[in-house]
């Protein structure tokens, strides 16, 4: 089962790539950069998640 952290972070990346376009689209500098940032959000959110995910198969092992 994946960890909500992997899917709210796939979300959040997604969002911040469309703003991103939007931004570059319209020539909004500040669209671009929040769409920018929501996208590193997004990576830290699922690799938080993997961890997650990680720690809990290697207990599920043991």
């Amino acid at each position: 089962m994946a960890d909500h952290d992997r899917i709210a972070g796939a979300a959040k990346q997604f969002e911040g790539s469309v703003k991103e376009g939007l931004g570059k689209l319209t020539g909004n500098d500040k669209l671009k950069a929040e769409g920018r940032a929501e996208k590193v959000e997004g990576k830290v959110q699922n690799t938080v998640g993997g961890i997650k995910d990680a720690i809990r198969d290697g207990v599920k092992r043991h």
